[in-house]
């Protein structure tokens, strides 16, 4: 399931352009292998911040058993790794030095173990009266290069070869370093001894993760203070200029569906605060104290493969099926 797609941004120098086709080619894959399996939560382009340091990890992935990290890299040309694991890639027939990203991802993986398990208990709670974690669940992380990139995997260290995929190869490997078990077989099977999440703790997980997410393409002083969204009518959508018929029967069709927010319990529509919890987002309604998740069916394809987003103070309900988009808060 994906949870979050790839943010757009305005890129310029050819260098840019093409890092930002490589992510936009990995998300494609994720999305086709897992925007239907609920027990694989897919997060691109997941930016958040902890202890004062901040980090961008380009696709992560939660599942039943832990996490994988990938960081996406461009590269056209031959790629080498010295037994010093220093990477040099050809450009033009011109070899230069290069950071190496399999260092990087590391440096996110570390933030990101700090951070959850910093919120353990807001995020898991506890089992037994004993408080779970995360540093016992499997970490792993890959960097995934360009398809037509010419990898010299004779000399390359076994260490770092095992961690770079090309594009066209993720899912496969993906899939064999989750070795997503049925629920039948993770209880009968003794000799997989790996703590897993189940169905209520991943949705959790994806929850709070995507309640950390540092959106920087939303300029906050344009955004009304929250008081005010929680009055107001939301408005409709600017559209200028559709190319054809189908695309004005398609806005038409869009100004029409409002999504319709209100206590479950007494009906109230305006006067509720939003709030996070353990299970998601929801509001909690100030005249009769109760409290109504904000996630609901898609008003459009009426699917229930939706999921709540927040960035800054907007809620935003968005449809898995037909990506029917709007803000609910």
């Amino acid at each position: 399931m994906i949870l979050k797609i790839k943010s757009p941004q305005n890129a310029k120098s050819a260098q840019a352009i093409a890092g930002q086709q490589q992510e936009h080619n990995v998300a494609f894959f994720l999305r086709r292998a897992y925007k239907d399996n609920p027990e694989v939560l897919v997060i691109n382009d997941f930016k958040f911040s902890f202890n004062d340091e901040t980090a961008q990890i380009d696709h992560l992935i939660v599942y039943p058993y832990g996490f994988v990290l990938l960081e996406s890299k461009s590269i056209k040309g031959h790629v080498k790794v010295n037994k010093q694991q220093e990477w040099t890639r050809s450009y033009s027939k011109q070899w230069s030095g290069m950071p190496s990203p399999i260092k990087q991802v590391e440096l996110q993986q570390a933030l990101l173990k700090q951070l959850l398990n910093h919120n353990r208990l807001e995020v898991l709670g506890k089992m037994f009266g004993i408080k779970q974690g995360f540093s016992g669940r499997c970490w792993d992380h890959l960097c995934v290069v360009s398809s037509d990139a010419i990898i010299d995997r004779k000399s390359m260290p076994k260490a770092v070869s095992e961690k770079l995929v090309k594009s066209e190869f993720l899912v496969d490997k993906t899939k064999e370093i989750m070795n997503i078990r049925n629920k039948f077989m993770r209880v009968v099977n003794i000799a997989d001894s790996r703590p897993y999440f189940n169905k209520e703790e991943l949705d959790s997980i994806g929850s709070f993760l995507i309640n950390q997410h540092l959106d920087t393409t939303v300029e906050p002083s344009l955004a009304p203070p929250a008081s005010s969204r929680l009055t107001q009518p939301i408005a409709k959508p600017v559209v200028t200029a559709p190319q054809s018929i189908e695309q004005s029967y398609a806005v038409e069709a869009t100004t029409m569906i409002r999504v319709a927010l209100q206590c479950k319990h007494c009906g109230e529509s305006n006067n509720y605060t939003p709030m996070y919890g353990k299970f998601g987002y929801y509001i909690k309604c100030n005249q009769c104290t109760k409290n109504t998740p904000m996630k609901q069916a898609c008003p459009q394809c009426k699917s229930k493969q939706t999921r709540v987003q927040k960035s800054q103070d907007t809620y935003t309900l968005n449809c898995q099926e037909c990506s029917f988009s709007q803000q609910i808060v």
